[in-house]
């Protein structure tokens, strides 16, 4: 347990178990305000994973204690300003998992357990950037384009090259037809996704600066790409 755990009675208590939509935006704007040694303890009725990373990335640590099968608490703990470097983290999060819990809080919990076995493997076959290419064909073979816009550009994050986007596009051209390619594929959300990143390559951007446009312009603001859209 972190020695910063003893202060854990002072920390602000969010309780978000009865909250509708995307709380996350009223989260970071605390985080945003506190300073180092400050902290925040969230109550939810299942382990809210997304906001390990979201807080991560402010500077935060947590530890999770879980109360009951149906009962979380989160302490995150401000340790240090972040200075911008790249955290490894996806520039996305899995947030869709948070409305599980509108549900059935049983039901997203299981649900991220599966999740975590998917994509947090330790000493995993698959790295995470063809993980996120697989994820981003398969998106695009069922019909999913946002699902396939985030998985893309999670892909670009971990380390895909536009090389690579041009061989997982040519064979859905090939296994999903031309027409559908054409009428389907390249109005989509995750085709201006991947010309965003050809062009920016062609103006000799280099991958942060694209990264940031990728998720500027087509993060969770944007109607066809965002999981709670209707929260901003």
């Amino acid at each position: 347990m972190n020695e910063w755990m003893t202060k854990k009675d002072e920390f602000e208590i969010i309780d978000v178990r009865n909250l509708r939509g995307n709380f996350l935006p009223m989260i970071q704007k605390k985080a945003e305000v506190m300073e180092v040694g400050q902290g925040l303890c969230i109550i939810q009725s299942f382990e809210p994973a997304p906001l390990y990373s979201a807080l991560g990335d402010m500077g935060f640590e947590h530890e999770t204690i879980e109360e009951s099968q149906d009962e979380y608490h989160v302490y995150f703990y401000k340790a240090a300003i972040p200075k911008g470097e790249p955290s490894g983290r996806p520039p996305l999060q899995p947030l869709g998992i948070l409305k599980f819990k509108q549900v059935d809080p049983f039901i997203a919990n299981q649900y991220l357990k599966v999740w975590k076995r998917i994509y947090q493997r330790e000493e995993a076959a698959i790295d995470q950037k063809n993980l996120y290419l697989i994820a981003f064909g398969v998106g695009i073979g069922a019909g999913r384009m946002r699902q396939a816009t985030r998985e893309l550009i999670k892909a670009y994050a971990a380390g895909a090259t536009s090389q690579e986007l041009d061989e997982v596009f040519g064979l859905l051209i090939w296994l999903q037809g031309s027409s559908t390619f054409v009428s389907e594929i390249s109005t989509s959300t995750v085709f201006l996704a991947y010309e965003l990143i050809k062009r920016m390559e062609g103006q000799a951007k280099d991958r942060d600066e694209i990264l940031d446009a990728l998720v500027t312009k087509f993060g969770e603001r944007h109607p066809e790409v965002g999981i709670f859209t209707e929260s901003f």
